[in-house]
């Protein structure tokens, strides 16, 4: 059996011997339905961005078939038909093609394709929560019901519901296909560039210190060096980066989408309280202690936009141990980003 599925694609191999035709549907089912492949990179191929990839990650979800199944259910069906890559904005594609295909076969089941996305990603952090050994705070019931309060366009989604889901993930956690190796484990182990700087405010005016670290097209930001989960995260999609003075902070820079003036930065951050919150910035503003500082900064995050898809970041699958705890990507944060994306 072909065991690297996507370096043969890429090679041509497959066509070029007959095997495939060449076309999205050809490709999606031969990977959905040909045994031995490595699922690893099944996962890799369908998080790609070109446009053959997302034609055959849509034609790959819909030869699931989810009718009158839960949501966990399904997802337990095809999160075992892949391996999830790490890259954040990869798994936030294919989690979308869920959350539709999820909906056009279960159409009265949620309000909104973006209930379904926000409660799989909810799920996803659950068994991450309850079944990861590293994880000392276990979710409970009561959290994993306030976490997802009135994601279903406003309202709440029926208490039954969410406790049966939570019930089954407790029962029995995912089974995720073995990996080759190649375990994406480390966030921010080896970041583009990483180091303290000041940022200013998005309702409230003042500055704070925070630890930056860029890395996967994404800048993440903590108080501490030593916290293990992130404040909050600014997704550096479709964002341009400038030098730009400000009063008494003379090495500022600007983050800033120039096709959405005046509308906020699709991005999220947890509150002190463990809530995680859409970002109220309609750009931001970060201030180095030096000039040179700054525009190593500056250049390092053009750099990492411009190349996030030439190459691959193993990116790990992250989780946060409380409740406001990502994989992959925060929940909250995904339902925004995926309209950045379309």
């Amino acid at each position: 059996k072909i065991q690297n599925c996507q370096f043969f694609l890429q090679k041509r191999y497959l066509v070029e011997n007959k095997l495939l035709d060449g076309g999205a549907q050809s490709i999606a089912e031969f990977l959905y339905k040909e045994e031995g492949l490595n699922k690893t990179a099944i996962g890799e191929f369908l998080g790609e961005r070109d446009k053959l990839h997302l034609q055959t990650l849509r034609a790959f979800v819909e030869l699931h078939e989810f009718s009158d199944l839960n949501l966990v259910q399904a997802l337990r069906q095809f999160l075992w038909s892949f391996r999830l890559p790490g890259e954040a904005q990869k798994i936030d594609r294919m989690m979308e093609a869920f959350a539709t295909r999820y909906c056009d076969c279960n159409t009265h089941v949620f309000q909104s394709t973006d209930t379904c996305y926000i409660l799989s990603f909810a799920i996803i952090m659950l068994n991450t929560s309850l079944h990861n050994p590293n994880v000392k705070d276990k979710t409970s019931l009561e959290r994993f019901v306030s976490m997802n309060r009135g994601i279903n366009n406003g309202a709440d989604l029926p208490g039954d519901l969410l406790s049966k889901l939570y019930e089954s993930i407790r029962s029995e956690p995912f089974k995720i296909p073995e990996d080759d190796g190649n375990d994406l484990t480390h966030t921010f182990f080896n970041p583009d560039r990483e180091g303290w700087l000041l940022k200013l405010g998005g309702r409230v005016k003042t500055w704070k210190r925070r630890w930056f670290i860029l890395t996967d097209n994404c800048l993440y930001y903590f108080e501490f060096t030593t916290d293990k989960e992130p404040r909050g995260i600014i997704p550096l999609e479709n964002l341009c980066v400038r030098g730009v003075p400000y009063p008494r902070k003379p090495f500022c820079l600007e983050l800033y989408n120039p096709n959405s003036r005046g509308q906020r930065i699709k991005a999220c951050k947890t509150e002190t309280d463990g809530r995680v919150v859409e970002g109220k910035h309609q750009s931001y503003t970060i201030c180095a202690a030096r000039a040179e500082e700054r525009d190593s900064w500056i250049e390092a995050i053009r750099y990492t936009h411009t190349h996030t898809h030439t190459h691959t970041h193993n990116v790990c699958q992250t989780h946060f141990s409380s409740g406001a705890k990502y994989w992959g990507v925060n929940l909250k944060w995904a339902t925004d980003f995926r309209q950045e994306n379309k």
